[in-house]
């Protein structure tokens, strides 16, 4: 949605919060291939999601950027980013990935990477220790950023 806001000139955009965003079709990191017929959200369901979206077009050259925002080349111009992701999910690199494309293109991105936390730990064990610290960092994250 950033990417598109940007490129057409609106709506303008006051930051962006990506929770375990699933950013690229491709699948080529390494902990795309460490999660697999495991956890909430394994290789398996990710491929389903991704072929879901792209069908034949999922890997190839003409999946655009609003549909895998990792094929990307400039991000210049979005706005402020927070991204977080547990350390054990499938997810975990491509955001990485994104978080320091974002940075390279000039953009402000607070990245999370919570140690242990699996896809969705948050809401799966929301009393648990991690999912407290994890909700914390994002309600500061949002503070700082709404407030002048």
């Amino acid at each position: 949605m950033t990417l598109l806001a940007r490129d057409r000139q609106g709506p303008a955009l006051i930051a962006q919060m990506l929770l375990s965003p699933m950013l690229d079709d491709r699948d080529a990191t390494v902990s795309s291939h460490q999660y697999t017929q495991t956890g909430s959200w394994s290789r398996e369901s990710n491929d389903t999601g991704w072929n879901a979206l792209l069908g034949d077009r999922r890997g190839s050259s003409s999946v655009d950027i609003y549909s895998a925002p990792a094929r990307a080349t400039d991000l210049t111009g979005l706005s402020p980013a927070f991204i977080d992701v547990g350390s054990a999910e499938v997810f975990r690199d491509e955001d990485v990935t994104y978080a320091t494309a974002l940075w390279a293109s000039g953009v402000q991105a607070e990245l999370r990477v919570w140690a242990g936390g699996f896809h969705i730990f948050d809401g799966a064990a929301p009393e648990a220790q991690l999912s407290l610290v994890a909700t914390a960092a994002r309600d500061s994250w949002i503070h700082r950023t709404l407030t002048p």
